[in-house]
């Protein structure tokens, strides 16, 4: 059984810092890709960051680039989002995502809820 479970979300001030973490089980997790999206209500869902199979590579969207970093460890199965500045458009629900790197398959979390707010 996929499982996904997201971690570390709440409310912070602007300015302030959060972890996010993605415990997976289930698969195998160093031959997929991992991902983290947000969505704002409102708002399609919007590609937050993403992370090779190893680690070695990295992606980011313009909006988080030089505040987020995504990182990985396979021996505890686990991907994390380290956000630094937060700023109120960054309230969103945070999904971790998982991409199988030779067929594609996709799995999802619940989601975890940021909130940027005084």
């Amino acid at each position: 059984q996929v499982q996904l479970v997201e971690s570390g979300g709440g409310l912070v001030q602007p300015g302030g810092s959060l972890r996010l973490s993605c415990a997976a089980s289930g698969f195998i997790f160093s031959n997929y890709f991992m991902g983290w999206y947000r969505q704002a209500p409102g708002k399609e869902r919007e590609l937050v960051a993403v992370i090779s199979s190893v680690g070695g590579n990295t992606n980011y969207a313009d909006s988080v680039k030089g505040r987020f970093t995504i990182s990985r460890d396979n021996a505890k199965n686990t991907v994390y989002l380290q956000i630094n500045s937060l700023k109120p458009e960054d309230t969103a629900v945070y999904y971790c995502n998982a991409v199988g790197r030779l067929w594609g398959e996709t799995y999802w979390g619940q989601g975890t809820q940021v909130t940027v707010s005084s």
